[in-house]
């Protein structure tokens, strides 16, 4: 039996990072404040001791110019890993990530790589307002070439970055800035976690929530709620957006006839419409005994207030009156 350890969702993206960086020369890090300072969030700590300022190098604030560096470090066969503070500083370098990284496999017919992951601090609850406090991943999912990746554990964070350090694709890999302390068991041995493959965090029969980041433990704890009233909630987390496992969605769905949807993403032209369309699409449609139903944020800035930035997104409370008005 593999032996585990208990560490953080920040230190398991720590191990990540300088496992593959033992691994691979090429693998180096480059963004805002990530050596002396370790990053925003404390996440890079110690791996300037380790590595060195060639390889842990601190950027000017300026995301269109160290992105567009990175592009062309992967190019020329090095493997990158980016990191961007907060994940509403992408919009600063859109060219980059969007009409660059993605595309120069393809315009140059597969004679070129580009090999890079963009690491960022996604979403709100930190009380960082609404310019620091965004969830955008829908509109990253929404560009052929880029893998667009959410783990909501410290077990999927590390095996999950690992295995996009290692894809010859640009993946973005957005981290739930509330997640970085909580905790989860590891196991100290080597593993990796494919890309597109969802994971079953709980089995039910009544109802499935399909869902990502931290919406998984907010789920989970609503599951075990429900589950005091006789209701049983299977808990699917997507993991990756892209690519996506429709599979796994659609065997839940068909499985419990009922389907609920939560991002901390705005509702409106959120991910959980193109998950809604999937499940229309598929086989599952016709095993349905309720309509989908989505749960996100509200349409607005998100507010600088603890109180009402706390009412914009999705709750416990509002999880558990969607999934018993599918009953």
């Amino acid at each position: 039996m593999a032996t585990m350890k208990e560490i953080t969702y920040a230190q398991a993206i720590n191990d990540a990072m300088c496992e593959e960086m033992q691994r691979d020369e090429n693998v180096f890090m480059m963004g805002e404040d990530i050596a002396e300072y370790c990053g925003a969030f404390g996440v890079s700590r110690g791996m300037l001791e380790k590595f060195g300022k060639d390889r842990i190098i601190n950027t000017p604030i300026s995301e269109q110019a160290y992105v567009g560096a990175g592009i062309g470090a992967a190019m020329a066969g090095m493997r990158p890993i980016v990191e961007l503070m907060f994940s509403d500083f992408m919009c600063v370098c859109f060219d980059e990530l969007v009409n660059e990284a993605p595309k120069m496999r393809f315009m140059f017919g597969g004679k070129v790589k580009v090999p890079m992951v963009m690491r960022t601090a996604a979403g709100a609850g930190t009380g960082a307002a609404a310019q620091h406090s965004q969830s955008l991943e829908a509109c990253l999912a929404h560009f052929p070439g880029l893998k667009v990746v959410i783990p909501s554990t410290p077990y999927d964070a590390k095996g999950l970055l690992k295995t996009a350090i290692r894809d010859d694709n640009p993946v973005m890999f957005l981290e739930q800035k509330t997640l970085y302390r909580t905790k989860g068991m590891v196991p100290e041995a080597e593993y990796t976690i494919p890309l597109g493959v969802a994971d079953v965090k709980r089995e039910g029969a009544d109802c499935s929530i399909i869902t990502y980041g931290r919406m998984v433990q907010m789920s989970l704890q609503a599951a075990e709620k429900l589950a005091e009233e006789g209701i049983h909630v299977e808990v699917v987390d997507i993991r990756s957006l892209v690519p996506l496992d429709t599979k796994t969605i659609v065997e839940s769905v068909k499985k419990t006839h009922r389907a609920l949807i939560v991002h901390e993403a705005v509702q409106f032209g959120g991910f959980g419409g193109e998950i809604a369309g999937q499940i229309a699409d598929s086989e599952a449609f016709y095993y349905l005994d309720a309509p989908i139903r989505r749960l996100g944020a509200l349409s607005c800035p998100i507010p600088f207030n603890p109180n009402l930035e706390r009412e914009t997104f999705p709750t416990v409370d509002k999880i558990i009156a969607q999934v018993k008005s599918l009953m």
